[in-house]
């Protein structure tokens, strides 16, 4: 039991490594929507509970997520200039160590569902599903950021049901398609920072699939994202406020295709940071929106 101890002790920076406990800006990422959907489906301030567990939840989720990722990339993030210095990469961890933190982190997310209802308990198990997935998806099909968007904003409907114990209304999953379309985007800029390496030793993504025409197509999909947040305002019956949110997510992903223009690795990874901002700015519109707008 003692050197069990010891060893998890001595483990325990490459665990929060594998988690990207130091890189939260996925955990950002995945918060910002759902906490626009736990908002919007309270009509205001959600439940305390309700506002803990999805917080938590994430954090759990996105942090099982990246171990799993490096788990599916054990044999390729060596071979690239920004992952080489990752645990696996750097034979730090375990396969079996790697898995039960996997699991580990999964059970303890699926305890927190527990305390919401069963109908958000099997919603939970599609938010599983997805993480175990994408990370795979990179070796078949040059579209793997459509399955992170699906997993990233899976929040949504699971905030919904929460909420009411129903199924999510139809504007719930317009808003789901928008920050689905928002994810293939900014993880696009992401993709383009790997973009030579990936190419060497046969990743796919959709840096790859766009070549040439990735800062148009971005730009399309941010247009298409700001558009169908425009549409999801009526029937949500959001007021001006929550559009002044947009018109300052809009200047963003302005900003953001100033920083690909060259398609210089740092200023892509920039632009993908960016987004942080971008959900942050939705959320305000949709908080005080509910303070003052209505």
């Amino acid at each position: 039991m003692n050197s069990l101890f010891q060893h998890l002790k001595q483990q325990t920076p490459q665990y929060l490594a594998l988690m990207r406990v130091d890189r939260p800006i996925g955990t950002y990422l995945v918060l910002w929507p759902t906490v626009w959907a736990l908002w919007l489906a309270a009509g205001g301030f959600p439940a305390w509970h309700l506002l803990l567990i999805f917080v938590a939840g994430t954090f759990l989720m996105r942090s099982a997520g990246c171990v799993i990722n490096d788990f599916a990339d054990r044999k390729i993030d060596a071979h690239v200039s920004r992952t080489k210095a990752r645990p696996f990469a750097q034979g730090k961890v375990t396969e079996k160590e790697a898995l039960l933190l996997f699991a580990g982190l999964c059970l303890l997310a699926f305890a927190l569902v527990l305390f919401t209802n069963g109908l958000t308990v099997l919603f939970s198990l599609g938010a599983v599903a997805l993480a175990a997935t994408y990370p795979f998806m990179k070796r078949y099909t040059h579209l793997p950021q459509l399955v992170l968007g699906a997993a990233f904003a899976w929040g949504i409907p699971m905030a919904f049901t929460a909420q009411s114990g129903e199924l999510p209304p139809p504007a719930a999953w317009l808003l789901y398609i928008g920050v689905l379309i928002w994810t293939v985007a900014y993880d696009t800029f992401y993709a383009m920072v790997d973009r030579e390496d990936d190419l060497k030793i046969g990743v796919k993504s959709t840096a790859i699939l766009f070549g040439e025409d990735d800062k148009v197509i971005t730009a399309m999909l941010q247009i298409c994202v700001i558009i169908v947040l425009v549409m999801a305002g009526p029937r949500f019956e959001m007021s001006f406020i929550y559009y002044a949110g947009l018109i300052a997510a809009s200047g963003l992903f302005i900003y953001q295709q100033q920083l690909i223009r060259y398609r210089q690795p740092e200023k892509c990874f920039k632009a993908f940071l960016n987004n942080n901002w971008v959900g942050a700015v939705v959320f305000a519109g949709i908080v005080l929106h509910f303070l003052i707008g209505k």
